[in-house]
Formats: C-alpha cells, sequence, structure tokens
C-alpha cells in the first residue's frame, strides 16, 4: 500500500501543475487499487541488461510490472546500446514520443534534464524518503536543480584490486599488497615465478580504470575530486600527479605485450585460469570469478586498489525518467520508479550483477564476502566523504571531458616517449568543462 500513496502524492502533484482536481484523484487511486486492470498502462524502457544475469533480473522486473496489470515494452536499437542507443533515444524525445525510462547515468542525467523532458519524481522521493535511503554524493546526481529526475539501482566499486590465490601462493605472496611499495614487491615475485603480473586489456577506459585508482591511492578523494572531477589545473599540474603518472607508467611494465585491444573480461579469465596475478577492475569481474565456480576468498581475492582502503570509486546504474502524456503510462512509470528503489528488486538485481544495490541499510545477508566488504567501505565512505564518482565510467564529468581525459591517458600508457610534464600539460588544457 505504500506505493499506492506514493504514487497518489507523486501525480497530486502533477495534477497541481495541470490545474486538475488532485484530491479527488488521490482517493481514486485508492479505490482502483483493488482492480489491477484499472491501472492498466505500458511502460517502455531503454536499456542495456541483456547479459545473463541482468536478463534474469530484468524478466523478475517486469513480472513484478505485469502483476499489477501493466505492459512492458523494450526499448532497443540495432547493433547495440551505446551511441547509436542515445540518438535514437533523442530523436524519439525531440519527436514527442518518449519512453518512459531509459539507462542514463551520471552527468548525462544533468543534460537531459537541461532539456526540461525528465519528469519530477520528488513526490515519491519525499514519501519513501530517498534523501535518508541513499548516500548524499549518489542522490545528488539522481538530482537537477535539486529535484530527483531519476532512480539509481545499484553501486559498482571500481577501485579493486582482483587476485588468483593460487598464482600469489606459488609466488610466495602471502599477504594483499596496501601500498604501491607492497604492491611491486609482490608484482616482482610474481613475475619471477613465470607468471604475468598484471592482467589489462588495452582499451582506453581500460586504461583509465587503472588511472584513476592510482590517483585515489596516491593523492588521497580530496585530491582525486580537485584533479579527476573539479578538473582544477594546479591539481593537474601537482607533484601529487606526477607521482600518480610515474606509478602508473611503472605498473605497466608488469603487464603481457599482447594486451592492445584486450576485452576486460578476457584479461579477468587470465586471473582465473592462473595465467596472471592481479587485475585492477571494477566488481563486474567478480561475476566472470563466480561463473567460472570460483569462491571469493578461497580462489580468488578482492581488496581495495593500493592506498585507497578508505575511499571508493563509484560506478552507479540509473534510470531517468521521461515526461509522459497518457494518464495510464505515467502510472505505469510511477510504478516501475518504486520498483527499482525497492528492497525487493535491488537485492534480486545485485545478487546477480556483483554490484550492491544503491540503498543504504540494506540486508546483505544473502551476498558474497566481497559484496558485504563492498556494502561496508561504501557506507563508511560515504560517511566520511571519501565516496567518488568514476571518471572512466562516466559517473563524473561531461562526455566531452572524459573524451579528453580518455585521449591524454591512454596515449601516456601506450607511447613511451610521451613524457610525464607532457602529459600533466595536456591534462590541463584539453579536458574542456563539466556537464554539472
Amino acid at each position: 500500500m505504500a506505493g499506492v500513496f506514493a504514487f497518489a502524492a507523486m501525480h497530486a502533484a502533477n495534477a497541481r501543475r495541470w490545474g486538475l482536481q488532485c484530491v479527488r484523484w488521490a482517493m481514486g487511486c485508492l479505490a482502483l487499487w483493488a482492480s489491477a486492470t484499472s491501472w492498466a498502462g505500458e511502460v517502455e524502457v531503454l536499456h542495456y541488461w541483456t547479459s545473463g544475469g541482468e536478463a534474469k533480473s530484468l524478466a523478475e522486473l517486469k513480472a513484478m510490472m505485469t502483476s499489477r496489470g501493466h505492459t512492458w515494452k523494450d526499448f532497443t536499437v540495432t547493433g547495440g546500446g551505446g551511441q547509436n542507443a542515445m540518438l535514437a533515444l533523442k530523436q524519439r524525445v525531440l519527436a514527442g514520443t518518449a519512453p518512459a525510462a531509459a539507462l542514463i547515468k551520471g552527468p548525462t542525467i544533468q543534460e537531459w534534464a537541461d532539456l526540461n523532458v525528465l519528469t519530477n519524481l520528488d513526490a515519491m522521493a519525499a514519501f519513501e524518503k530517498w534523501d535518508e535511503l541513499l548516500p548524499k554524493v549518489i542522490a545528488d546526481q539522481m538530482k537537477h536543480k535539486g529535484r530527483y529526475v531519476a532512480v539509481p539501482v545499484n553501486v559498482h566499486r571500481v577501485n579493486w584490486l582482483w587476485a588468483n590465490s593460487a598464482v600469489l601462493s606459488k609466488a610466495g605472496v602471502t599477504t594483499l599488497p596496501t601500498t604501491y611499495d607492497e604492491f611491486f614487491a609482490a608484482a616482482d615475485k610474481i613475475k619471477a615465478a613465470g607468471f604475468i603480473a598484471v592482467a589489462h586489456g588495452g582499451q582506453d577506459w581500460q586504461d583509465f580504470t587503472v588511472f584513476e585508482s592510482v590517483v585515489l591511492g596516491v593523492g588521497g578523494a580530496d585530491f582525486y575530486n580537485n584533479a579527476l572531477v573539479q578538473l582544477d589545473k594546479r591539481a593537474l599540474n601537482s607533484d601529487t600527479m606526477r607521482q600518480s603518472l610515474e606509478i602508473f607508467r611503472r605498473i605497466k611494465s608488469y603487464v603481457d605485450d599482447k594486451a592492445s585491444g584486450r576485452d576486460w573480461n578476457a584479461a579477468t579469465d587470465m586471473v582465473i585460469k592462473g595465467k596472471a596475478g592481479f587485475q585492477f577492475m571494477g566488481d563486474w569481474a567478480k561475476g566472470e570469478f563466480i561463473a567460472a565456480g570460483q569462491q571469493p576468498g578461497v580462489d580468488f581475492s578482492c581488496s581495495a586498489a593500493p592506498g585507497t582502503a578508505k575511499a571508493y570509486t563509484f560506478n552507479v546504474d540509473s534510470f531517468a525518467m521521461f515526461q509522459l502524456k497518457a494518464w495510464e503510462a505515467q502510472k505505469a512509470q510511477g510504478y516501475l520508479a518504486y520498483l527499482l528503489m525497492g528492497q525487493d528488486f535491488q537485492e534480486k538485481f545485485n545478487l546477480r550483477k556483483g554490484s550492491i544495490p544503491a540503498r543504504l541499510h540494506m540486508n546483505m545477508e544473502k551476498f558474497d564476502a566481497c559484496a558485504k566488504a563492498s556494502s561496508q567501505d561504501f557506507v563508511a565512505a560515504s560517511k566520511a566523504g571519501t565516496l567518488v564518482p568514476s571518471v572512466a565510467h562516466g559517473m563524473a564529468v561531461s562526455t566531452a571531458a572524459q573524451g579528453a581525459l580518455r585521449a591524454v591517458v591512454t596515449e601516456f600508457w601506450n607511447n613511451d616517449k610521451t613524457t610525464v610534464d607532457g602529459t600533466m600539460a595536456k591534462l590541463a588544457s584539453s579536458t574542456g568543462t563539466k556537464a554539472r
């Protein structure tokens, strides 16, 4: 019944805007609850949840929607998601036929909201107390000018270091590294034992995934925010950035010469099969280990990247909600938003995806050791102010700034003739402006 009152409050706010009798609608809403068909509406959703665990979670979400009489419609784009999907979405929005929801995250939410095409979810957010259920830094990403326009469904931790337990044991590495001095000492032992020390895929987003973890480990959360989120030129030209680049380049010396163009999951497979010792990657990598029948704490380990134990780089999947004309579609959209933030869906979805719920205060009993550690660190970082958005994964800066940063960093990674000084200058001069 809580969902009904939330919908009543949300649509009452819409009714006031349209000059309708909102109180009459709210009371009618309660009367209609007994009849699912009276609530029937179509919800069209743009998403990329097509892999095994994601698809199963999506099927459950569809079942939850249809149990209330609503119809689910996938908004698909031939050739997959990404840029083509966003182009198709823009065409639909401009034509006045926007879907109910689209999988959009980070500053891109603000770009869509600036076009005045997203709906206001404040009434539901207030009723369900979203401000109390979400860390402020994540809640702020779901808002435009202080008003909720999107719903988060999960949190991926990006600053993980994955390790093959057997490889570390054979190399004589008895503890997981917590500093870069310890990391390089362990990497030397792994290399001497005949293994690849660091599994990596030579793609720009993977390069930056490693780089941002290094920056966080060397400089801490405040420096990370100043340099990579605020794009402060003094931070980008600082001795701390110099040290970060030097460590980043040194890590490359432990990567095999076949890394160029390798997909992230192929690099993870190298760790799974005992060909490599370490991998810097977000917690979606855990799904690969689990799918291979391995257990955390036994076959593989998860630990914060060196120097980042008290900080947390996040990547959040979220759905932006678009303004709709049809009353039935609005009701279906409201119920979708309610379900996405609900404990039931957030638990089931994240158990399969390898991430953790975006909601705070969730029962993590069913989750594995890595997820429990992630949840504990997520809560601690949110309280300490060390929860920071991942630049590599589109959570921190505009698309243009992200592209510029990636290009500079991947050039530095791939071209040994590129100097630290030259790279610092490029970082400071080619970042453009933030979206927020």
